[in-house]
């Protein structure tokens, strides 16, 4: 039988719904929601990424303000405009687009960020919120992908979860956002330098592929029955890839996230909710 289909597409119009209730909310109290973005440089992706996410802040009541500078941009001049929105009054929370061009430091230009304008979730100190299980705005992409597998009804308590990847922006923070309480899984975080990569991933329940190497994972890789989220986004020649071989994949998962169409829209509904949360709703 084939895989039920994870529509991030779907699951995240009703996620947009809601904030843009909680947005009209505030707006009733006298509070704007402004939300904004600095994109550095020419990567195509990038500016795919930030236009959909402008286009979802304004389909939500959300002010959205875009600044942009060019590849050629110092350390001096995208920490300067990090200043600038730290200061702003009109904007509740921001995001630097990464990846940043080769040159500048990405630790020092999120760190930049004031914490309580952070709407990433990925400032050191809102990461340590996180371990701490205290409130703040969480990583946009784990938060989005907990919300997908809530929308399916696909229960995390008590289940193996595997998750391919230990960058920042996913594989480490949804690790202990799945191991919390709230979520109870039990979770192993393996990479690219796993022994045995395939044996380890069968042993999932739920497997999460988000290492960032276009199809790395197939058939060999899932057990019968397995929930697969594909996070990877490669951009291959003209086409989007994720980190899965969907098609093969499909015909052993019980579901399957797409790419496009999968976690993507959950993350700019992550971003947005986040850009509420910290405006006060």
């Amino acid at each position: 039988m084939p895989a039920v289909i994870l529509s991030g597409t779907e699951a995240a119009m009703v996620w947009r719904a809601e904030i843009a209730g909680r947005v009209g909310a505030l707006a009733a109290d006298g509070v704007r929601v402004g939300l904004a973005t600095l994109l550095v440089g020419d990567d195509p992706a990038s500016h795919t990424y930030v236009r959909g996410k402008h286009r979802a802040a304004e389909e939500a009541g959300i002010r959205s303000f875009d600044h942009r500078l060019t590849a050629t941009a110092t350390q001096h001049e995208v920490e300067a405009t990090i200043d600038r929105l730290n200061d702003a009054d009109d904007v509740n929370g921001f995001i630097v687009q990464l990846p940043l061009p080769d040159g500048l430091d990405s630790r020092k230009v999120v760190e930049r960020i004031t914490p309580g304008k952070d709407a990433d979730g990925l400032h050191p100190f809102n990461l340590g919120r996180l371990a701490l299980d205290a409130p703040g705005p969480r990583p946009a992409t784990p938060s989005g992908i907990l919300r997908l597998l809530d929308h399916f009804d696909i229960d995390t308590r008590g289940r193996r979860v595997v998750i391919v990847g230990r960058s920042v922006l996913v594989g480490r923070p949804l690790s202990i956002m799945l191991s919390g309480r709230e979520r109870n899984a039990t979770v192993t975080v393996a990479h690219t330098g796993t022994n045995d990569l395939p044996e380890l991933t069968r042993s999932a329940e739920i497997l999460v592929v988000a290492a960032g190497s276009p199809e790395m994972i197939g058939a060999e890789h899932v057990s019968r029955g397995t929930v697969v989220v594909d996070v990877g986004t490669t951009r291959v020649g003209d086409r989007l890839r994720g980190d899965v071989r969907f098609d093969e994949v499909a015909e052993v998962a019980a579901a399957i996230t797409p790419v496009p169409g999968g976690v993507g829209p959950m993350t700019i509904a992550g971003l947005l909710a986040n850009a509420v949360w910290l405006a006060g709703g």
